[in-house]
């Protein structure tokens, strides 16, 4: 009778785990759709290299998104389709980069709280994956809050060196992380 409870405690664990991989799955899949469809806004509004940034951004969020569904099909589970939320659309420039930053820090917040629903249901490779996200996610936020303060303090004097740059990234690019220098 034993080991049949340990089983039960082992799976209802396991669940928990791959409830919050599924949610910031979902997470992942918004900032995809919001992050692309600022990427074609800027591009649109001439502000090609904020556009190629947030390109890069939107490609780790898909690294992101796979590594998730990777693990819940590792634990059993079935990897989400849905994104979390709808995409916000036809964001002007000044309002783009705080809205960003704030996504990406709600996200940070989000999860640290999912890394300890890891560990206190012994999954430390769920764990580890969680604590190498969030460490991408502060590099998103970070760039994503530099601009806004540069948009803030600077207006239109920024955003008028920035108009008419390329918005080339490249055949394959690596996302923002990777090509900052990180993973």
């Amino acid at each position: 009778m034993a080991g049949k409870t340990n089983k039960s405690t082992r799976e209802a664990r396991k669940a928990k785990v791959i409830e919050v991989l599924n949610t910031a799955r979902a997470m992942e899949l918004q900032a995809i759709l919001q992050y692309m469809s600022q990427h074609y806004n800027l591009d649109d509004m001439d502000y090609g290299e904020l556009a190629a940034k947030v390109k890069l951004i939107a490609i780790d969020e898909m690294r992101h998104a796979e590594t998730f569904a990777e693990r819940i099909k590792e634990l059993g589970g079935e990897p989400t389709t849905d994104p979390e939320s709808a995409v916000e659309k036809g964001q002007d420039v000044d309002v783009i980069f705080s809205f960003d930053a704030q996504l990406e820090d709600d996200t940070i917040d989000r999860y640290n709280q999912f890394l300890l629903v890891c560990n206190e249901n012994g999954d430390s490779t769920s764990a580890k994956i969680f604590e190498t996200i969030i460490d991408e996610e502060q590099a998103h936020f970070n760039y994503f809050d530099n601009i806004n303060d540069h948009i803030t303090k600077l207006g239109p004097a920024y955003l008028a060196n920035i108009a008419g740059t390329p918005s080339e990234t490249g055949i394959a690019p690596a996302g923002f992380v990777i090509s900052e220098g990180g993973q």
